[in-house]
């Protein structure tokens, strides 16, 4: 990837959504001119559906799934409103305590699994927790959307089949960016989304482990679609994006993303920064980056008004910069409201660490004025790793 133009916005947000891969938009747009509907026997449905099923097929061996056990939905907050609906309903559910608020949000009464200062999950309290537990249903997700910290999914599936229960991956971070066949560890169902791959958005995908996918009952109920596990006209032309999105995303982009993103990080740690989470395995594209002495929501204004664009670490709401849980959930109580996530693209210039320096310097200084010195040790910020 050759540098940019200066003068062009530089997008570090790719987290938030990929840039639109050229051929997913090509796949998106050949789709356009489908006519038929998928359900539809006539000639121009018979077009639709094969347009659908060979999309199924791609996917699913992408992911080493059948492709009758690929049910596509509109993203991954209704895959996984789907699993924990279909799998949850008679079984108690554990979440870890950094998932994604989709999760969250979708079981609101489970158990917690806590997580270390790295961000990492408790093995030893979910073995305590599915001894007095057994059979439950454990959400966990591959990797962390604003940290980048990658779940130890072989041991959490290992701990899950010990002890009967059931596995289901958010995998929205990580497919496509690292290479992990989640159904061979034993997940029970996988949620995926295309706009994370490089795709179109408002189309994902649950992949089921096989044998359960015949008695997944549905969230939407319909016309029948997707084998009765999900109502509605499928969207064709995002479906056959999506797979042009999957088969195009590739894991050997990561040495690249990973060179650009370990200069960003000691660039940041020059000027103050710590960055969270570095002690643990991470996606090669994902850094947050805590600034102690200004909020988040300082740091992506300024950031965005030098046309970069980055989220925050904590969630903004009515203008008012929230705890983020995940930090929170880590022990950086202190650093939960001014951490950044800079996540790289697929398409990210060769320049974008000199680039987002420039500007981090800037926002050093201000922050190093406000608080008369720094510390980049996460110890001086969390007491109980002292």
């Amino acid at each position: 990837m050759s540098a940019s133009n200066e003068a062009d916005p530089l997008y570090l947000d790719a987290n938030a959504t990929e840039p639109l891969r050229p051929a997913a938009r090509a796949a998106l747009i050949g789709a356009l001119d489908i006519l038929g509907n998928p359900a539809s026997i006539h000639a121009e449905g018979r077009t639709a559906r094969r347009g659908l099923e060979s999309a199924r097929t791609i996917i699913a061996a992408r992911f080493g799934a059948r492709p009758q056990d690929v049910v596509f939905c509109s993203g991954a907050t209704e895959a996984n409103a789907m699993a924990i609906h279909a799998f949850g309903a008679t079984r108690p559910i554990v979440i870890g305590a950094t998932e994604h608020d989709a999760v969250r949000a979708a079981a609101p009464a489970a158990a917690i699994m806590p997580v270390d200062a790295a961000g990492l999950a408790d093995l030893a309290w979910l073995e305590a927790e599915l001894t007095a537990r057994p059979g439950a249903l454990v959400c966990v997700m591959a990797a962390n959307n604003e940290t980048g910290v990658l779940s130890p999914i072989a041991p959490i599936a290992a701990l899950c089949a010990a002890h009967g229960a059931l596995l289901h991956v958010d995998a929205v971070q990580a497919a496509g960016r690292i290479s992990i066949d989640y159904l061979a560890l034993g997940a029970t169902s996988v949620a995926i989304s295309a706009h994370k791959l490089g795709g179109p958005k408002g189309v994902g995908a649950l992949i089921l482990a096989p044998g359960v996918a015949a008695g997944l009952p549905a969230l939407i109920a319909g016309g029948g679609q997707e084998k009765g596990r999900r109502g509605g006209t499928p969207a064709l032309p995002a479906i056959a994006g999506f797979a042009a999105a999957i088969t195009a995303a590739d894991p050997a982009e990561g040495p690249r993303q990973t060179r650009l993103r370990d200069a960003i990080e000691a660039g940041a740690r020059e000027y103050g920064a710590i960055v969270i989470g570095a002690g643990a395995p991470r996606l090669p594209n994902t850094t947050c980056l805590a600034l102690p002495g200004l909020t988040a929501e300082t740091q992506v204004i300024a950031l965005d008004l030098e046309r970069i664009s980055v989220s925050a670490g904590s969630a903004c709401s009515s203008g008012k910069v929230a705890r983020s849980h995940v930090l929170t959930a880590m022990g950086l109580h202190d650093l939960a409201g001014c951490a950044i996530r800079v996540s790289l693209p697929w398409n990210a210039p060769e320049d974008a660490p000199a680039r987002f320096l420039a500007a981090y310097r800037r926002l050093a200084a201000r922050a190093l004025r406000k608080r008369g010195g720094f510390s980049n040790s996460p110890e001086a910020y969390i007491p109980s790793l002292v």
